[in-house]
């Protein structure tokens, strides 16, 4: 069995069997690969048994990141929360499996990674590297079991207080809402004493996704106060970027804004909201999302890696509290935008 090279931003097929394949997701979309491509400079490539110029039956999409900093590997894929590998036969997931191991010794990179969003075995030369906790909201009930599943005192009584403070939200992919976005962000990015993503990253997201893509933010008496960032795929929702200024918790912005999409999603006769992964250690955000009535799930990525790790920082949250709360916020966004490309 032969395995081929594919650029899924040029290959014509690509678009088609996404949308045949009911396990793909926004993540494997062109729009989200071209975006990671101009913000990181990763670049996208996906693996296939079908020859060209036939019907792809099945692909495993990564990027390739090479950085100077923390090595370079096969990722599937960077800052997405998951990626199946759209394979379905096993003998076929097998044979890519191995031509990916000896890729890799070909072409010299750290490790493979792959992010499936459901409990799977590990298949040959991988092994579990870090859990999470996944949460996914069934849309098909109708909108009174939908809010009767919200939690009566944090979740329920929230979107009431923001209906009662006259609580606004506007939504689209304006420059004014991304700024509004992007300024929240920096906010509850501070407070968990995390670097922000670099804005060129929503602008690209924005630009790239086009109508599968909405910013929603609300507003108390014209100022800011939370904000999510979505996308849509066929019948899935994906809640991807959450803000808000925790000055204003009380009102209830956030909750009125899951509320709101929860809404639309129904109206569009969309059938899940995909809530995202949660860190396992990070239990008030998995309570959170418990709250809006959704599933939650756990499953691990999977790693083949060469050799010892490499002893620079894991991630961008690495040894960040000392000194993290007294950057400037210029300074602060300088910092992402220098960090995350070698931490996808």
């Amino acid at each position: 069995m032969s395995v081929y090279q594919i650029d899924p931003l040029r290959d014509p097929r690509w678009s088609e069997f996404l949308q045949a394949n009911s396990r793909a997701s926004a993540f494997h979309t062109a729009g989200w690969l071209k975006a990671l491509r101009l913000t990181y400079r990763y670049e996208p490539v996906a693996y296939t048994t079908s020859p060209p110029g036939v019907e792809l039956a099945n692909a495993w999409v990564f990027c390739d990141i090479s950085s100077w900093l923390t090595g370079r590997r096969l990722v599937s894929l960077p800052f997405s929360d998951h990626c199946d590998p759209l394979v379905d036969d096993p003998e076929q997931f097998d044979e890519l499996s191995r031509a990916l191991r000896h890729e890799r010794d070909e072409q010299g990179w750290n490790y493979i990674e792959y992010r499936p969003p459901n409990i799977k075995p590990a298949t040959d030369g991988f092994e579990p590297s870090e859990t999470f906790c996944f949460h996914k909201l069934d849309l098909r009930p109708d909108l009174d079991r939908l809010f009767h599943g919200l939690h009566k005192d944090s979740t329920q009584r929230k979107i009431q207080r923001a209906e009662r403070e006259g609580i606004v939200c506007d939504e689209g992919r304006s420059e004014l809402l991304l700024d509004q976005f992007y300024q929240l962000l920096v906010l509850t990015r501070r407070r968990h004493q995390l670097p922000p993503q670099p804005r060129k990253w929503f602008s690209n997201l924005a630009n790239c996704m086009e109508n599968q893509l909405k910013v929603q933010v609300a507003c108390s008496q014209g100022v800011p106060v939370a904000s999510i960032l979505t996308l849509r795929f066929k019948s899935t929702l994906m809640y991807k970027y959450g803000c808000a200024d925790e000055q204003f918790f009380r009102l209830g912005g956030m909750q009125m804004l899951l509320w709101r999409a929860i809404e639309e999603a129904k109206k569009s006769g969309l059938q899940e909201f995909d809530l995202g992964r949660s860190d396992a250690r990070d239990q008030g955000l998995i309570v959170f999302k418990n709250r809006l009535g959704a599933a939650c799930t756990t499953a691990s990525y999977f790693r083949n890696q060469v050799g010892r790790r490499h002893k620079f920082l894991a991630s961008p949250h690495t040894d960040r509290k000392g000194f993290m709360p007294y950057i400037p916020n210029g300074l602060l966004n300088n910092v992402g935008k220098l960090l995350y490309r070698h931490f996808g």
